[in-house]
């Protein structure tokens, strides 16, 4: 078994399930602090600032954590928008559908607001989403503006069960627009290479761990980097009897691996 130097770790299914603890969490992280070894949370979710995921890790679960060891989507798009264009991106404008950790990190960049007739169309998990908001990302989309959603999840687990994600929205307005959107985070290869970019690791000595062999296993496979998969989440054993590219590993839960 490879001695992996740098971990990225999903969050729902594999630290926690919504509010949730999965106590084995814990110990999985403490161990690998205890070997001082590098880990980042890349998360699917874009709802929260990397602070806020931190907060949650720490104050909820008792899961050592701080705003560097948080990846999110918010931040991948952020700096996909960012180098988007020729110039300088305060030029160009966006519209967002999304909560605060999204929008924070997309008008962080300079962008401007636009509900009319912005560059970019971006969107995300909304838990206020409505009709109009559709309505302006459809219209805008359809007057030119590149579209870009931050993530495919369709489902995300937390304590009452599996309720709509990212990819649920996202898919209405694929759906109104009649166009693809360009995806950012998993399992999209380019949330790792935002993350091997901006923290500097070495992939090939890194494996991705998470719980959903649709995001989290297939985000390892397409950046080409060794995945564990846990069984504290969405994917079942049935579910991974029916792929071809399997996981390099699997555990029951994270107290089964040996880091």
């Amino acid at each position: 078994m490879m001695n992996y130097q740098t971990y990225l770790i999903d969050l729902d299914g594999t630290m926690y399930r919504g509010k949730d603890k999965i106590p084995e969490a814990k110990i999985f992280i403490d161990r690998l602090n205890e070997k001082n070894l590098d880990y980042y949370f890349l998360t699917n979710n874009t709802t929260k600032t990397p602070q806020q995921v931190a907060d949650n890790l720490m104050n909820n679960h008792q899961i050592t954590a701080d705003a560097k060891h948080v990846v999110t989507p918010s931040l991948a798009t952020a700096d996909y928008v960012k180098n988007m264009f020729d110039d300088d991106v305060s030029n160009h404008s966006a519209y967002v559908i999304g909560e605060y950790g999204l929008k924070s990190a997309i008008f962080g960049t300079g962008i401007k607001l636009n509900e009319v007739d912005p560059d970019v169309v971006i969107v995300g998990l909304d838990y206020d989403v409505t009709y109009h908001k559709f309505e302006l990302a459809t219209l805008a989309i359809k007057r030119g503006a590149f579209f870009i959603g931050t993530n495919a999840d369709t489902n995300l687990p937390n304590e009452r069960g599996l309720v709509p994600g990212a990819g649920s929205v996202i898919s209405l307005v694929e759906t109104s627009t009649q166009q693809k959107a360009k995806y950012i985070g998993k399992p999209e290869r380019d949330i790792v290479d935002y993350a091997v970019s901006e923290k500097g690791f070495d992939p090939k000595t890194a494996v991705m761990v998470g719980d959903n062999y649709n995001t989290d296993i297939k985000c390892g496979l397409n950046a080409g980097i060794e995945t564990l998969l846990v069984y504290t989440g969405v994917s079942t054993h049935e579910d991974i009897a029916k792929e071809t590219r399997k996981p390099t590993h699997e555990v029951e839960s994270l107290d089964q691996w040996d880091v």
